[in-house]
């Protein structure tokens, strides 16, 4: 528990950083937008991208793990699908329970694994984002449009225009046709990953919406309860039944245990879902998740 703790305190350390300085108005309003902007668009993709150029993507084991992760989505939707029934919850607010309970806090998740396994969990760990980012984020949107006509493209098109999507398709299509990275390539992306994490979290710490994590006290306490608790509980359950590696299986409960993603607030906004709910869930998560993060982490790996 100690090493845990010692590990994720500086992580959790920044993201109050990032709300502080937000809150005192340093260093100015216009830096977060322009700050979230550039991390979205290329610090975090040069991240992803070298990190999925040297990940083994010959080792048979990944399709083992990628069943993992399809696995624990697909339980998780089938509950989620029979709760709509009985509460007859509509798209804009089922959508963001969807999306407190599928999608998970990227910049965090990677900084723990880095801190934890160094190189060789974050090229693991590429893979894992590989499977779930473009899953997590069609599930969402099919929950978001669920009760209007939405054609294949309106489905498609903001998967594939995703920038963390792109840079984990072009670094498989580098590690399976063994391009590497020459000339100089590899230090100048490491250069950029390196920004990434410390200004994510920063940029989590800033985005939190205190007053909305007043509102709706029962549902945001039970999605979270989900979120943190059960869903990394039915992560640790599938590893053991598939007799994943050990370093899949503690991959698999860490992104599972994850607090939901800051950006599921701007796709909420974009698809008129309930965005005060959809803010309250990230806000509530992520200051949960410095309790619960290190008792799931003590308990189940």
């Amino acid at each position: 528990m100690s090493t845990l703790f010692l590990t994720l305190w500086p992580l959790f350390a920044l993201i109050v950083a990032g709300l502080g300085f937000r809150r005192s108005g340093f260093p100015g309003e216009g830096f977060w937008p322009a700050a979230e902007k550039l991390n979205y668009f290329v610090l975090f993709p040069a991240l992803l991208f070298s990190s999925l150029a040297n990940a083994p993507l010959a080792d048979p084991s990944i399709l083992k793990l990628a069943g993992a992760i399809f696995a624990v989505l697909a339980a998780a939707s089938l509950v989620m699908l029979a709760l709509r029934r009985v509460f007859a919850w509509p798209a804009a607010r089922y959508g963001p329970i969807v999306q407190g309970i599928t999608r998970f806090n990227t910049y965090l998740g990677l900084a723990m694994v880095a801190s934890l396994y160094g190189p060789d969990g974050l090229a693991r760990a590429a893979v894992i984002l590989a499977v779930m980012v473009p899953t997590v984020n069609v599930l969402s949107v099919i929950a978001l449009t669920s009760e209007r006509h939405t054609s294949a493209r309106e489905l498609v098109m903001p998967v594939l225009r995703n920038p963390l999507i792109l840079a984990c398709l072009a670094g498989a299509v580098v590690a399976a046709l063994g391009l590497g990275m020459p000339f100089g390539i590899d230090r100048l992306l490491g250069l950029l990953a390196a920004a990434s994490l410390p200004l994510g979290l920063l940029c989590v710490g800033a985005a939190l919406k205190l007053k909305a994590a007043r509102a709706e006290t029962t549902i945001l306490t039970a999605n979270s309860l989900a979120r943190l608790i059960a869903m990394p509980l039915l992560a640790f359950a599938v590893a053991w039944l598939m007799a994943l590696p050990p370093l899949d299986g503690a991959l698999l409960v860490i992104f599972f245990a994850l607090p939901t993603a800051p950006t599921s607030y701007v796709l909420t906004n974009q698809l008129k879902g309930d965005a005060t709910l959809m803010a309250g869930l990230v806000t509530l998560q992520t200051l949960l998740a410095a309790a619960s993060l290190p008792l799931v982490l003590a308990l189940l790996i």
